[in-house]
């Protein structure tokens, strides 16, 4: 290889920013600069983050440097194209939405393989344009990232026989034109649509690649169907009453559902609809019905993370999902609620201390690791806990956090704790009384029992 080529192989695997400077104090990584693969547009590479106050500045800034790059690059060999401008613009902006159309033709050509388009959701007005996916585009383009915007592909498209990957956010979409365009994506591996609030019904054709689909908060939609033979992983975020039409679920190893009742639709719904699954995480901020004890049970589950709110919830209930576990490696339990403690209709340990409830026990051989999120003082999740100590004889690790789980301080630097309000630290001091006084006796020597509480640092106006 040519020394010249080396250096052009070295410039290529810069970032964007630092290709630009080196361009700008070289003749020859200004040549190199025309063909740069990899386009990044965002506040952080531009160095306009925090350095603008109005709005009006950071539009004006963002346009003139965008269009300043783009001139001296010749369009040729981008591989990565990435347009995020957030909020620069917004809906009294209309006029610049033109710039987008300019950019994405300078550098949208045969070649490329990664294309993002990042908007505000006011900019939803702004129409993509979808003839950059036809001719020499569709035959490279693997990933294709849109946010903020409207897309309506057509017939002309033609197949993207590269494309690997789609995800699409806050992008209007009717229920046909995704199902044509899917139906030419046949390489199609991970699809991925979020907050897509046009899309009824969501038809998936025979993908035989598509192993991955996450559908998040589409708040008009009624059904999901898909013909795929090979899904393994489903992400879904939306009502119990979508009608979901998955073809074979028994091909599906990871599974995470959001939804109100979350945990009753898993333990009563999934075992014999998905009865291979090995991960699953369900999340629910208004569970309302207690767990029902039924005899269905997973045969192949290792690892269960339960996401739960409602101020009344029994966690005891949840000893059901433990009887129906062979091979259960890791609990995660996480509850968050929108109602302060105080203000929660539930029992805690110190206001009802008599003896506590003898659950049946099921002894598991392969659980090592239980984590609880915002443990509390409330009896039901002390009772839990106990018997979750009592009836594993394999456990290697038990972490009570008594915080919300949100990241901490390093206490030797000086960032913060994130905001907790005084009721919850409060509740917070209650666990940690509850914790040595109910649970530790029970748990065995060779446990590695960790008790996390609040930051004294950080929350110590709370703790007085």
């Amino acid at each position: 290889m040519a020394t010249l080529d080396i250096w052009c192989h070295i410039h290529s695997l810069m970032p964007m920013g630092d290709a630009a400077r080196v361009a700008c104090v070289s003749q020859a990584f200004a040549r190199f600069w025309r063909c740069h693969p990899n386009l990044v547009f965002t506040y952080e590479t531009l160095g306009l983050k925090g350095n603008l106050c109005y709005e009006d500045d950071k539009m004006r800034h963002f346009t003139s440097k965008v269009d300043h790059i783009l001139k001296k690059h010749s369009g040729i060999g981008v591989k990565t194209f990435k347009l995020a401008v957030g909020l620069v613009y917004n809906d009294k902006d209309y006029c610049h939405l033109n710039h987008f159309d300019s950019w994405l033709r300078i550098a949208v050509k045969p070649g490329i393989e990664e294309l993002t388009l990042s908007l505000s959701s006011l900019n939803a007005r702004y129409n993509f344009p979808c003839s950059l996916l036809s001719s020499g585009t569709r035959d490279s383009l693997r990933y294709l990232s849109l946010v903020g915007c409207n897309f309506h592909p057509t017939v002309k498209c033609g197949s993207l026989r590269s494309l690997t990957r789609q995800h699409l956010c806050v992008v209007h979409i009717k229920d046909q034109e995704l199902a044509c365009f899917l139906a030419n994506s046949f390489s199609l591996e991970r699809l991925e649509i979020r907050y897509c609030s046009a899309i009824l019904c969501l038809k998936i054709p025979f993908l035989q690649r598509l192993s991955f689909l996450k559908v998040i908060l589409c708040d008009r939609l009624q059904a999901i169907q898909s013909k795929t033979s090979n899904l393994s992983n489903f992400d879904f975020a939306g009502d119990l009453r979508v009608q979901l039409s998955l073809g074979d679920t028994r091909q599906i190893r990871k599974l995470s559902r959001t939804c109100n009742d979350a945990a009753f639709y898993a333990r009563t719904e999934l075992p014999s609809s998905m009865p291979n699954l090995v991960i699953l995480t369900i999340c629910s901020y208004t569970e309302m019905v207690n767990t029902p004890m039924v005899t269905s049970k997973f045969l192949h589950l290792k690892f269960l993370n339960i996401i739960l709110g409602g101020p009344a919830y029994d966690f005891v209930s949840l000893v059901s999902f433990f009887s129906c576990f062979s091979f259960l490696r890791k609990f995660h339990l996480e509850y968050k609620s929108l109602v302060l403690p105080s203000r929660m209709e539930r029992v805690l340990i110190f206001a009802d201390p008599s003896t506590l409830r003898m659950i049946p026990h099921h002894h598991h051989d392969k659980l090592k690791r239980v984590d609880i999120i915002n443990f509390s003082s409330a009896k039901s999740l002390v009772e839990l806990t106990c018997h979750i100590v009592e009836s594993t004889m394999s456990l290697e690790r038990l972490t009570l956090d008594t915080t919300q789980g949100l990241p901490r301080c390093l206490l030797n630097k000086h960032a913060e704790c994130f905001p907790m309000d005084r009721d919850v630290v409060s509740e917070g001091q209650r666990a940690l009384l509850a914790a040595p006084t109910y649970i530790k006796p029970k748990v065995q020597s060779t446990v590695e029992f960790n008790i996390l509480e609040p930051c004294s640092r950080c929350h110590g106006a709370e703790l007085m």
